[in-house]
């Protein structure tokens, strides 16, 4: 089923964690985790005021986040290095699952003939075992990292505008729908001119947050993206 001949939006770039993958507090545990092992004693002042900097950044591409942590760019990517490992071990623990009706909304978004990427602040190898731990392998059209993008995460536009130039699924960049929970989601979407840039409230940030960052609308979860872009048509 195809969508209606009036929608052009057909490419669709949605964020992985808080948006359509629920992850359980993980990127705060692997961080806390990679900083201890690396050398930052939990407990401290140091420890606590880089772990409430992770918080206030979530949505941000993770090596950006380290280089304003650290400063050099040997212990940002000390720092990356071991939240990747970390990550990986909470992953592989089973602490990760889809929010309720992601599969489900990505599959009816692509049997309505859109094109779906979802995008995240996470390394490549990050990415994937995720993908992995949820069988989501193929499930979207394209994946992206910040690396697949020149480097460069959130806010840059960089990701969508590589997902609209890779995938030659819209004709405009105002017929592009990016979708996320966080500031940072909201301001990559207006900055890459995305028509619809949808905020979702199962996540990092709150109504006034995504408002306040540039979100058209803010929904409840992904599962009502689809309703949306139909009453947007």
């Amino acid at each position: 089923m195809s969508n209606s001949s009036t929608d052009r939006r057909n490419l669709v770039v949605l964020d992985m964690a808080g948006t359509t993958v629920a992850d359980g507090g993980l990127v705060e545990r692997a961080f806390e985790l990679a900083a201890e092992r690396i050398g930052v004693e939990p407990g401290t002042a140091e420890h606590g005021a880089k772990l409430q900097y992770v918080r206030d950044t979530m949505g941000e591409s993770k090596i950006s986040v380290f280089r304003h942590l650290f400063g050099t760019e040997e212990m940002a990517q000390r720092a990356n290095s071991a939240f990747e490992e970390a990550y990986g071990e909470l992953v592989d623990g089973g602490l990760i699952a889809p929010l309720p009706g992601a599969r489900q909304t990505i599959e009816k978004l692509r049997d309505d003939g859109r094109t779906v990427v979802l995008t995240t602040g996470f390394a490549r190898v990050t990415q994937d075992a995720i993908l992995d731990a949820l069988g989501w392998q193929g499930l979207a059209d394209l994946t992206l990292c910040p690396a697949d993008a020149g480097g460069r995460g959130r806010p840059y536009p960089d990701m969508v505008l590589g997902a609209f130039l890779r995938t030659g699924a819209a004709d405009d960049v105002r017929d592009v729908v990016v979708a996320g929970d966080t500031a940072y989601d909201m301001l990559c979407g207006r900055r890459a001119g995305a028509g619809i840039v949808a905020g979702v409230l199962t996540g990092a940030h709150d109504r006034a947050a995504l408002t306040e960052h540039g979100a058209t609308h803010v929904l409840e979860s992904i599962a009502d993206l689809p309703a949306a872009l139909l009453g947007s048509a």
